[in-house]
């Protein structure tokens, strides 16, 4: 029978978790602060904000949440992040997707301090990690290791296939589990849209990551048996005159087949929102010198 992973009872725990972490800090007399930096009209971008303030209050985080006009220019957003990075009770920084047209991402992502930069995604961090000696792991990713961890699913020795090469998800994900370390020591494969035979490789996998951003792309007819299917895709696709949200993976066809399942919504969605939690505590105890336990 096919295990449906929860997401949401695993990133439940995590909170519970996080909020006697956050306690820790608060008896040495530090409250962890996350500033969500918002400089966009797109109404979803604000949407993702108030959830990520909603999850800090839940915990016990403090937010800040700066926001600055879409017309501005880019390097006004920079002397917001400056000061931000400058003030010592914020402990994390995490500006909003998407920016306006004029403002370069990267640049951006750079200039975060990297200390603050609770995403992961500053070349620092990046560097770092692939290192094997990670400050922050990016969210989704490190959230996926947490889902198997707590299905008891060892990547150790099995064959992991993520379809997709983003920078936010599909590197991370593949240095993550080939790591020398616990949720690691896979042998790891990444497909990405110029790959050839993709189906082989993909019903060769054990682990599969689907992170291609297309809307159930891959189907139960290409997925090997027994297989652990992590779906981080999240679109959104009209139906019966309805919009609804589906993976990458065809989720019924790919039940039948699958050993463990991720749902959308439900699956990998609430854990990256809690791992930018644990990343913001960890964020304030590394700052303060205090030695936390974490999830």
């Amino acid at each position: 029978m096919t295990t449906v992973i929860d997401g949401t009872a695993v990133a439940q725990d995590i909170r519970t978790q996080l909020t006697d972490a956050i306690g820790e800090l608060e008896a040495e007399g530090v409250t962890p602060t996350l500033a969500t930096v918002l400089m966009s009209d797109d109404p979803a971008a604000e949407t993702y904000v108030s959830m990520k303030q909603d999850d800090c209050e839940e915990v016990g985080i403090e937010t800040r949440d700066p926001e600055i006009d879409a017309e501005d220019t880019a390097e006004d957003l920079y002397t917001l992040i400056d000061d931000l990075n400058e003030d010592p009770d914020v402990n994390g920084i995490l500006v909003q997707l998407p920016l306006p047209e004029h403002v370069d991402k990267q640049s951006v992502i750079e200039q975060i301090a990297p200390e603050k930069d609770v995403d992961g995604f500053h070349p620092e961090n990046v560097g770092r990690l692939v290192g094997g000696n990670a400050r922050f792991k990016p969210c989704t990713p490190h959230g996926i290791q947490k889902l198997l961890e707590a299905e008891d699913i060892d990547p150790e020795g099995k064959h992991a296939v993520i379809v997709g090469r983003s920078n936010i998800v599909g590197k991370p994900m593949a240095n993550l589990f080939i790591q020398r370390d616990a949720g690691g020591n896979a042998t790891t494969t990444i497909c990405h849209s110029r790959t050839q035979n993709l189906e082989a490789h993909v019903r060769d996998a054990d682990i599969l990551v689907a992170a291609a951003g297309v809307p159930e792309f891959i189907d139960g007819s290409m997925i090997g048996e027994d297989a652990v299917v992590i779906d981080v895709g999240v679109n959104s696709v009209e139906r019966d005159g309805e919009e609804m949200l589906v993976g990458d993976v065809e989720y019924e066809s790919a039940k039948e087949q699958a050993a463990a399942i991720t749902p959308v919504p439900g699956g990998v969605g609430p854990m990256t929102r809690a791992m930018l939690l644990y990343n913001t505590v960890k964020a304030a105890g590394l700052q303060h010198d205090i030695d936390v336990t974490l999830p």
